[in-house]
């Protein structure tokens, strides 16, 4: 094959061929690349270990860590529990812990998509560590695992972290295809086998079923995408509208979305579960500052300026909440970010919280936007816009990780 040619015989490009490269437990292996003796031990990379900190959050942790129960998105306090600090316990069950250094991480990754957007006509990144690949005019289907195999021995080999591919005719099986043999997998469902790969596919794995919409779906005894592939499609959407529809098709293995790049984000956020519900209100807000401080820091590194502030609260059993407060023009302020989802969150002192979430939004990326807020204490009132959407399921976004279980640094 010629470079950015395609190979004799390639399929009519209606025949579509998608690569989902998802990057193994992200953050870890950056650690590694950077320590090379930390290869085979466990990493936990997150906020909130260091001096002085007393809250925080994993942001990933490796395989080897996952194996004594430390996961994404858990409180930095449990799992130093499960699994200490390795100079603190030398010769127990131990844990090397890194805090997250998202400079580094971004240099990383932009190593990784110059690749991948070397090997393929159109990307779409979804998050620094996954992206989808539209390959119909660079290979074929009785040599796609070679070319997918092709794909993560380079970024092995020219940057030095794992990937898992998966390869389908659509963006959403490539995504399943990808999470289903981790790490370092390459999964291939080749068009007349989408149906039987996916029929066996808990239902929750489905790429667009948050754990909210799961819970509801097995109330209607659907428990894997071959069920959620039989339902009546009318009494899908009787229960969750179009998307009912949409969830049908894709458990079918249909789903008809180009690969195109994705345009400036509208939104960013972070968010974090507890172990359980909780009724620490002083907890759950420290939690939310620092949230907060990592939107804001997010939103300064992508230069972009924002009009609204909101937080995420979750609530037993799963009754998602949000609240959002416009302001009167953009504004880069990582100060008030933390004073907005402060007062934001004084409306659930009382209530038992199971996870919580900070998000920018209404973002604008032109420079010498922002808004001079000088009376921002008096224009509040007039200009805020406080929502509810009280038990809403919001999809992709009800999970706080990804699919390899790394704390998501995208929307909700």
């Amino acid at each position: 094959m010629t470079a950015g040619g395609r190979l004799p015989g390639a399929p009519d490009p209606e025949e579509r061929i998608v690569l989902h490269v998802d990057m193994d437990c992200f953050y870890a292996s950056c650690e590694r690349k950077r320590e090379p003796a930390l290869r085979g031990e466990p990493v936990v990379v997150g906020m909130g270990y260091e001096a002085g900190e007393t809250v925080g959050a994993v942001a990933t942790a490796s395989y080897e860590a996952r194996a004594h129960g430390v996961e994404s998105a858990q409180a930095i306090s449990t799992a130093l529990e499960r699994l200490p600090r390795r100079a603190n316990d030398p010769d127990g069950p131990s844990a090397h812990y890194r805090p997250v250094d998202l400079d580094y991480y971004e240099t990383v990754a932009a190593d990784v998509k110059v690749i991948l957007h070397d090997l393929a006509d159109t990307v779409r990144e979804v998050s620094i560590d996954e992206a989808y690949l539209d390959v119909t005019e660079r290979t074929a289907w009785d040599v796609a695992a070679g070319f997918a195999r092709h794909v993560r021995q380079r970024i092995a080999r020219d940057v030095g972290v794992p990937a898992s591919v998966g390869v389908a005719p659509d963006m959403s099986t490539a995504k399943i295809a990808s999470d289903h043999d981790k790490p370092d997998g390459l999964v291939v469902v080749p068009p007349d086998e989408v149906e039987s790969f996916l029929a066996p596919i808990d239902v929750g794995d489905i790429h667009g079923v948050g754990p909210v919409r799961a819970r509801e779906l097995r109330e209607m005894g659907i428990e894997t995408a071959g069920d959620l592939a039989d339902a009546d499609p009318y009494a899908l959407v009787d229960r969750f509208g179009e998307r009912g529809r949409e969830l049908h098709e894709r458990a079918l293995g249909r789903d008809d979305r180009p690969v195109e790049p994705r345009d400036d984000p509208k939104s960013l956020s972070r968010e974090s579960a507890f172990d359980g519900p909780i009724d620490d209100h002083e907890r759950v807000q420290e939690q939310a500052l620092t949230l907060a401080d990592a939107v804001a820091e997010r939103a300064d590194r992508k230069d972009a300026l924002y009009r609204t502030i909101g937080v995420k609260v979750v609530t037993p059993p799963y009754d998602v909440h949000t609240r959002a407060r416009s302001l009167p023009g953009p504004v880069e302020d990582p100060a008030l970010v933390r004073d907005v989802a402060a007062e934001l969150l004084a409306e659930f002192t009382d209530e038992r919280v199971r996870k919580v979430g900070v998000r920018v939004s209404n973002l604008s990326f032109a420079a010498g936007e922002q808004a001079q807020l000088g009376g921002f204490e008096t224009e509040r009132a007039a200009a805020s816009d406080v929502t509810d959407e009280n038990s809403v399921s919001h999809d992709d976004a009800a999970d706080a990780t990804d699919g390899d279980g790394q704390a998501s640094l995208g929307d909700f």
